[in-house]
């Protein structure tokens, strides 16, 4: 009996081969989802459910806060499912992505500029991407916030991890992180839930001495606030202290990577204004962060909280500056007695730039780029089961309040 050739056999059918291309489509959809499930741990799963919970639960205030908190006493009905979102800052990062920094030649030499050059490239530069397959703006900003807020949070916990051994999964960091006051601003269009996507993976890769990795993510960090070269600042001190030998030197040239970005954008707004500080005197321009001694800022804040100079919106805003800074000066003044100086550095650079303005901006919203606050918070309720009670009987009503200030527009005054 003759059997065929093997160039003539006939070959078995490809997988998939006989399926739709559609099929084949989901069929390798399907595999890569499950793939990236595999990727997670257990613990990293509980930690995004825990983060769900809380999406879920600012999305019902956002919802309430349409039909509860009308602008106007006679509204009969609520607004647009997301115009709660679309607020102060969120309002400037859709301006960049829709029309540019200078559109139609405009610019900071036009009275009622909004001084847009003030914000980084990196957050309008994604909006605009997601936007493309998003119609609508401020689901785009929604999505982006949402997507790098679970990257951050799982990076939270695996910090965690390292520097708390107790809190085995990272869980209790992330509720402290996600229960603090300013949570709502990782669910809206704002950068600090994408600068953490980058920031806390990039210190995750530190910790290990993967010094090129955490470079490149300290690098995206910096295109979306200048907080990242308080990150590298705190990469070089760890990268410094971790050195054994003359050989570990090879890895310092990475270390100026993530100074390109920032270089690049001063270049760009050069370009087109002649000013290489172009943002940072739009930061002056619209939000007084011109130069003032420590105790100044801290005396026009004080000021401004308590001597009735302002309604009390405002003045309710400049105390929770105060507080803040109290915070945040307290945990340098820990880092520094525990000897964590990478993170004392980044944590004091962060507070110096804040705190030596006309007075206090934005602080609130910082404290949660302060990592090593909410894991310490963490560690602190293992050790005393009672804090954790506490902090979350005094947060949770704090991050409502904040929640519905902003959600109704009533955030800065």
């Amino acid at each position: 009996m003759s059997t065929l050739s093997p160039e003539l056999r006939p070959a078995p059918p490809r997988p998939g081969a006989s399926e739709p291309r559609s099929k084949v489509h989901e069929r390798r959809a399907a595999a890569g989802f499950n793939r990236a499930l595999a990727w997670l741990t257990p613990a990293d799963r509980r930690v995004l459910w825990l983060y769900l919970l809380t999406r879920i639960s600012l999305w019902i205030t956002a919802h309430g806060a349409r039909w509860l908190f009308p602008r106007g006493s006679d509204v009969r009905e609520a607004g647009p499912v997301l115009a709660p979102f679309q607020q102060w800052d969120a309002n400037h990062y859709l301006h960049i992505a829709r029309d540019g920094y200078f559109p139609a030649d405009a610019g900071p030499w036009m009275d009622g500029w909004d001084n847009r050059e003030a914000f980084f490239p990196g957050f309008p530069l994604l909006l605009r991407t997601v936007h493309v397959i998003v119609p609508s703006w401020t689901a785009a900003g929604l999505l982006v916030s949402l997507v790098a807020g679970a990257v951050a949070v799982l990076a939270l916990s695996r910090i965690a991890r390292s520097y708390a051994p107790e809190d085995t999964d990272g869980r209790r960091t992330a509720l402290f992180f996600l229960l603090s006051p300013c949570a709502v601003f990782l669910a809206v269009g704002y950068t600090e839930a994408l600068f953490l996507a980058f920031a806390l993976p990039a210190w995750l890769a530190a910790q290990r001495h993967h010094w090129a990795t955490a470079a490149a993510l300290t690098a995206l960090a910096t295109t979306v606030r200048v907080s990242g070269l308080f990150l590298t600042a705190a990469i070089a001190v760890l990268f410094v202290l971790s050195v054994r030998t003359r050989r570990d030197w090879r890895g310092a040239a990475w270390l100026a990577l993530p100074a390109l970005p920032p270089l690049a954008y001063s270049w760009y707004l050069h370009a087109h204004t002649g000013d290489w500080m172009a943002w940072k005197h739009a930061q002056e321009r619209g939000w007084y962060r011109d130069f003032h001694m420590p105790w100044e800022a801290w005396k026009n804040t004080w000021n401004a909280a308590f001597e009735g100079l302002h309604t009390t919106g405002y003045a309710a805003m400049f105390q929770a500056e105060l507080a803040a800074m109290a915070v945040g000066l307290v945990l340098v003044a820990l880092l520094v007695r525990h000897r964590r100086w990478p993170e004392a550095v980044y944590v004091a650079l962060s507070l110096w730039a804040l705190g030596t303005s006309y007075w206090y901006v934005s602080i609130p919203r910082a404290t949660l780029l302060w990592w090593p606050l909410w894991i310490g918070l963490a560690a602190l309720s293992l050790r005393r089961p009672w804090f954790r009670t506490a902090y979350v009987c005094v947060a949770a009503p704090l991050s409502a309040l904040v929640a519905l200030a902003f959600l109704t527009g009533r955030w800065a005054g």
